[in-house]
């Protein structure tokens, strides 16, 4: 029998209404991998804006001669070869990175069909459980004026299967949330007296915003007295002196790193000792390859692993696996709204239930995508 070798590559940005972030546009871009033998794979990097996403697909464009002919199960020497070939655009992180996670999450899936094993069977699980199931939170932004609403609406996402949620301020919409100490102190008071004494609150500093040093800590030992999981990302990544000041006034857990592009930035992040922990995207940080060379780092420094899975249900299979792989991951991120890219892209689309949720045990990814809604929100 001869190997089935890669025969076709396609680069496919979307762009679509995001309920969950005030329905605003947001961006992706897929690459589909085929195999001679009729096997596909399929990758996802979080491009998030046009321009991004215009760069990616023109990279992937470039490098799809060099994907031609070659044996997908050989996945990590493909990665490898990528990553050099890139080196003069991708010191650091950049557009490469976007490009290289898509292929790499694609020969991933697409080496997981021709072989029969799953994701999970491929890389790992954290313990020999029969049936692994991963604590899951609901990721959201607040963007509604009324706060009341917002305390509802996230009361219910504890009502509705999940642990808890992390909610990102100074977002698009008229919530204003993240711009008066006070009012923020009163939000969480209400989310904790309306979630009930159990569930997990985080709550993520946007980047429109920019706290002093000062207000951060009145911020954050307030939100302590309402029984606050972590603060993520309270100031700019490089802004280490802040986090240690901020360290000595609380007893939260800091949060941050998804900023960052590959091993040599985590590194960094983590050896500043500044982050309990660590966000880590699979669309952006050189794929599921990448990702578990960052899982080792946070395994070996004893942080906690957070995968951001803010896109759709490509990254989300990919990053289920990922957190099930070990035993220093506290949850996964879901978002909870009904949208495009989780409940239309796939046949079966994931769901939280008594606050965990399942790790997909299918060839490959696990996931089936249906290719007309990648046509239906074609950018």
């Amino acid at each position: 029998m001869s190997i089935p070798t890669i025969a076709r590559v396609t680069v496919h940005p979307v762009t679509y209404p995001e309920p969950n972030d005030n329905n605003s546009m947001r961006f992706l871009t897929f690459v589909r991998i085929e195999s001679t033998d009729g096997h596909v794979g399929w990758g996802e990097a979080i491009t998030q804006f046009p321009a991004s996403t215009r760069g990616t697909v023109e990279i992937v464009k470039a490098l799809t001669d060099d994907l031609i002919g070659k044996d997908p199960t050989q996945n990590l020497g493909i990665w490898r070869d990528l990553r050099k070939q890139t080196w003069w655009y991708s010191y650091r992180g950049g557009l490469a990175h976007f490009a290289l996670s898509a292929i790499d999450i694609a020969l991933w899936d697409l080496k997981g069909k021709i072989i029969g094993q799953s994701l999970i069977q491929m890389i790992g699980a954290r313990d020999s459980s029969a049936d692994i199931r991963v604590p899951v939170l609901a990721s959201t932004h607040v963007f509604n004026k009324s706060l009341d609403y917002e305390v509802a609406r996230h009361a219910k996402y504890v009502q509705d299967g999940y642990i808890g949620f992390k909610i990102g301020m100074g977002k698009r919409g008229d919530a204003r949330v993240g711009y008066d100490v006070d009012r923020d102190i009163k939000f969480v008071q209400d989310l904790r007296a309306a979630a009930g004494p159990e569930a997990w609150i985080m709550m993520d500093r946007g980047q429109s915003l920019n706290w002093t040093l000062d207000e951060t800590i009145a911020r954050v030992q307030a939100w302590e007295e309402s029984g606050l999981k972590w603060v993520e990302e309270p100031f700019e990544p490089w802004e280490f002196e802040h986090f240690r000041k901020l360290r000595q006034h609380i007893t939260t857990m800091i949060a941050g790193g998804e900023r960052e592009w590959d091993y040599r930035g985590y590194s960094e992040a983590i050896n500043s000792g500044t982050l309990d922990v660590v966000g880590v995207d699979v669309g952006r940080v050189e794929g599921i390859t990448g990702m578990l060379s960052i899982i080792k780092l946070i395994e070996a420094a004893g942080l906690w692993f957070n995968s951001h899975a803010w896109s759709s249900a490509i990254n989300t299979a990919a990053s289920i696996a990922l957190s099930a792989s070990t035993p220093r991951c506290l949850i996964q991120e879901l978002k909870p709204d009904v949208n495009p890219m989780q409940h239309e892209l796939i046949e079966e689309p994931f769901v939280a239930s008594k606050g965990t949720i399942g790790v997909p045990n299918k060839p490959g990814l696990g996931i089936t995508v249906n290719e007309k809604v990648i046509e239906k929100y074609a950018f």
